[in-house]
């Protein structure tokens, strides 16, 4: 409907105005495909899906034992043979791996309760300062 009465407005005006030719601009014309192109995706339910990588597992009970699996990353070599626990040094037994520690359980006298009080000093300061209304 639109467009025949487009191109009846049009014939009318050229007989009313003896206009010859009206340009017509059809540059912002879409495209065929779509916006993004003609290839079909698979669209899930928050948008497209990626397909996942398929990493390689090392499944051999010997291997695991002995070497770092996954620390070579480069095409040769091969990974870190696991050392006798004699060949490491003494502090790296001594680490603390758990939970971080609270502020009563660290010694006044490091580094690391300055930093803590520090950062959690800042933390309590960023709550207080979302509380302000204005």
């Amino acid at each position: 409907m639109n467009s025949l009465f487009h191109t009846n407005l049009t014939a009318l005006f050229r007989k009313c105005c003896l206009i010859q030719s009206i340009p017509v601009r059809n540059y912002a014309a879409p495209k065929a495909g779509g916006a993004l192109g003609s290839k079909k995706k698979k669209l899930g339910k928050l948008g497209p899906m990626v397909e996942k990588k398929v990493m390689p597992v090392e499944t051999d009970a010997t291997k695991l034992v002995n070497y770092v699996c996954g620390s070579n990353w480069l095409k040769t070599g091969e990974d870190i043979k696991i050392k006798p626990d004699s060949e490491y040094p003494d502090w790296l037994w001594s680490l603390h791996v758990g939970k971080p520690l609270t502020l009563e359980e660290l010694d006044p006298n490091t580094k690391t309760y300055w930093r803590k009080l520090r950062r959690l000093g800042i933390q309590r300061n960023n709550k207080l300062s979302k509380l302000k209304k204005f």
